[in-house]
């Protein structure tokens, strides 16, 4: 795959975020770039200048994992960008295999993890893949997200709801920071699957709808989304800040099922309680044929 220009933007990037302070050179006044100069990147990294150069200009393909490393610390880089680094060096090799990608229109959970997903009933539990789809899902994340469902004509997709509707500006309080997060998952995405047709499609319907997706997409950033604390506004039942785990799939490489909990005792605790309420009044029945749906097509799937 022809990654080139991926490869010279993240680097070029990256370079731009160091600091020279930060790495033990002198700030100086009369530097003309941001950041630290492509010979300093080298030297740190035991490079020749020369060589260094054509890597930046993304012609990676075959580079040591000893040099992706230098590269990477010379670089500051955290777990995401080096990892994010690795992937664009793969990607770029002419005898790289595509990994094994799983269409999510014709996706269907095992019976038995739908099983566990309905078994978590103190907060939204879900499974989504590397483009954000949501794949499978609980009750309560139904209500929880009912926005992101309910838009017409699509599966529903978080990063889709993020940028192109507008209650996502009132369901997220700091829309900024979410929208930070959304853009740096799939270009870790990307990264990390660079023949997904689905997944680029997206970005293209995203780019060509949203000027505040094109924005952050042109930053090259990156990360892994594993833990942490997230602060959502519902229409049903105001502001809840809830924590989240996000864990990769075994069975389903490439998957990762999230879960969200409140603090015990706590208010945002006590408004989830309400939400689950109105979930069972509001969505049982639908959520019961959902569920029924799965188990018929689970089992013509295994005929």
């Amino acid at each position: 795959m022809d990654n080139r220009a991926e490869v010279r933007e993240f680097l070029i990037s990256r370079r731009a975020q160091v600091a020279p302070e930060q790495v033990g050179l002198p700030a100086g006044t009369n530097r003309r770039v941001k950041g630290l100069r492509r010979s300093e990147v080298a030297t740190i990294a035991g490079l020749s200048v020369e060589y260094y150069t054509r890597l930046e200009r993304g012609v990676i393909s075959g580079a040591s994992p000893q040099v992706l490393e230098s590269i990477a610390r010379a670089l500051c880089l955290d777990d995401a960008e080096r990892a994010h680094l690795f992937d664009l060096a793969h990607a770029a090799d002419p005898v790289a295999r595509p990994p094994r990608r799983r269409n999510s229109k014709s996706w269907v959970p095992h019976q038995s993890l739908q099983w566990a997903l309905d078994a978590i009933t103190a907060g939204p539990a879900f499974v989504r893949n590397g483009r954000m789809d949501l794949l499978a899902a609980n009750p309560l994340m139904r209500a929880f997200y009912k926005d992101c469902y309910d838009m017409p004509g699509q599966p529903p997709n978080l990063a889709r709801f993020t940028f192109l509707n507008e209650r996502a500006y009132e369901f997220y309080p700091d829309w900024e920071a979410f929208a930070e997060v959304t853009v740096a998952i799939l270009r870790t995405e990307a990264g990390r699957d660079p023949h997904n047709k689905e997944l680029h499609d997206l970005i293209g319907e995203l780019g060509t709808r949203s000027e505040e997706f094109r924005r952050r997409w042109g930053a090259h950033n990156v990360r892994h989304h594993g833990a942490g604390f997230k602060t959502f506004n519902h229409p049903i039942v105001g502001e809840m800040t809830l924590a989240f785990e996000g864990l990769e799939m075994a069975a389903e490489p490439g998957l990762t099922l999230t879960i969200y909990t409140a603090e015990p005792g706590s208010s945002s605790a006590e408004r989830m309680q309400l939400l689950a309420s109105w979930a069972a009044s509001e969505y049982g029945n639908a959520v019961q044929s959902a569920s029924e749906r799965t188990r018929s097509e689970r089992t013509r799937t295994d005929r």
